[in-house]
């Protein structure tokens, strides 16, 4: 058995009001190249451990790579891990795992159609992955093609009926120059919602349809930005909620566009090598003003994801929980001291992932270690597409 290791009408209009964009003096910043960090941003050091890359690896069965939802979102299997033994359940059972006064924090940005196929002038094709969107119609993707366009330069880009727009290539952005700088003609969120496609992660090999459209989103995803989805709140559907609220839980948002680099490789043996990318969240005041509460009548505190677990801890890096909307490249590695967050509902992750890492610090290496073999033993389904798993803070 193999393994696997690690238009005109368009265009009229302001919708930019509706969106969460980064506005254009953060884009002054970036462009001068300073560290894309926001007023406000706590420079906390993180702390790693001495594990290495080696220590977060594993084997997984190809066929074990979801690569499709199921047919139900809370059909999926859950895999309960705030025990000592593992116990499978199915995810609808969530409700009954919690408690009248838990908090359920979600993140509720919304997927882009970031992935948009071309052209250059010279003819040549290329493919852009959207990573931010900003005012002014600017953009910067991740661009594929056999020869890199130079500043100046314009790309055309398709849809499936003829249609086409052009973008100018500004030039090289983003940390190591590795993005381009592009302007769209108008508002790219309406660009990317006609002419792009889903963003499906680099292991699902199939071509993207009408179904992920619709299940590569969460049912609470509201404000555009993110190019990946928050994989654990896929499961949600409105039985559950209905279900969670019957429970005496109660629920608040946070919002993190997830990038790109969200599936990018670890390459140094050595974790404190590795520099994480950044992505741009915010936690509202009512958010703060909710964990407050619930710690007051002795809640618990339930991230929906990596990405809201992320969000919130980089919000409390400063040693409390602070409202705001800032940048985070916060890397999670065993030792970290967890200041909010109390039971994580997560995804199983690639191997060697900084995910991997995060989740093994928040529950405890061997314990993730177990949990793994026993979700790879019963043949889970594995990450975007994949199960779930409850996890409970280890210290």
């Amino acid at each position: 058995m193999g393994s696997v290791r690690a238009g005109a009408a368009l265009c009229s209009g302001d919708a930019m009001g509706q969106f969460c964009l980064l506005d254009s003096a953060a884009l002054r910043t970036a462009r001068r190249g300073s560290p894309r960090v926001l007023p406000g941003m706590p420079l906390t050091p993180v702390p790693h451990s001495s594990y290495t890359l080696s220590d977060f690896d594993f084997a997984l069965p190809p066929e074990l790579i979801a690569q499709h939802p199921a047919a139900e979102r809370s059909a999926s299997r859950l895999l309960d891990g705030t025990h000592d033994a593992p116990i499978d359940r199915v995810f609808r059972e969530l409700p009954g795992l919690l408690q009248a006064g838990d908090l359920l924090i979600f993140n509720d940005t919304k997927v882009i159609k970031a992935r948009l196929l071309g052209s250059k002038a010279t003819g040549g094709a290329v493919e852009a992955l959207v990573e931010r969107v900003w005012t002014g119609n600017e953009v910067w993707a991740h661009l594929r093609a056999s020869k890199s366009p130079r500043p100046g330069a314009a790309v055309h880009f398709n849809a499936a009926d003829g249609a086409r727009f052009s973008a100018e290539v500004l030039g090289r952005c983003g940390p190591d120059d590795a993005l381009f700088h592009l302007r769209f003609p108008c508002d790219p969120l309406a660009l990317l919602d006609r002419f792009g496609h889903v963003p499906l992660p680099p292991y699902i090999t199939h071509a993207d349809s009408a179904d992920d459209e619709r299940r590569y989103q969460t049912v609470f995803a509201q404000r555009p930005g993110a190019v990946a989805a928050p994989t654990a709140a896929l499961h949600f559907d409105e039985a559950v909620l209905r279900a969670l609220s019957e429970q005496g839980v109660s629920t608040a948002q946070v919002t993190l566009h997830v990038g790109a680099g969200t599936f990018q490789p670890v390459r140094s043996e050595n974790l404190a090598e590795h520099k994480m990318h950044s992505e741009w969240f915010e936690v509202s005041a009512a958010t703060v003003d909710a964990v407050t509460a619930t710690r007051a009548r002795g809640g618990r505190v339930i991230a929906v994801g990596t990405t809201t677990l992320r969000a919130l801890e980089s919000a409390a890096v400063s040693g409390r929980l602070d409202a705001g909307a800032r940048e985070t490249s916060i890397f999670i590695t065993p030792g970290f001291e967890f200041r909010v967050v109390d039971l994580l509902l997560t995804n199983f992750h690639l191997p060697k992932s900084t995910l991997m890492m995060l989740v093994s610090a928040f529950a405890g290496y061997e314990h993730i270690r177990a949990l793994y073999a026993h979700a790879i033993a019963q043949h889970y389904r594995f990450f975007s597409y994949g199960d779930a798993m409850l996890l409970r803070r280890s210290a």
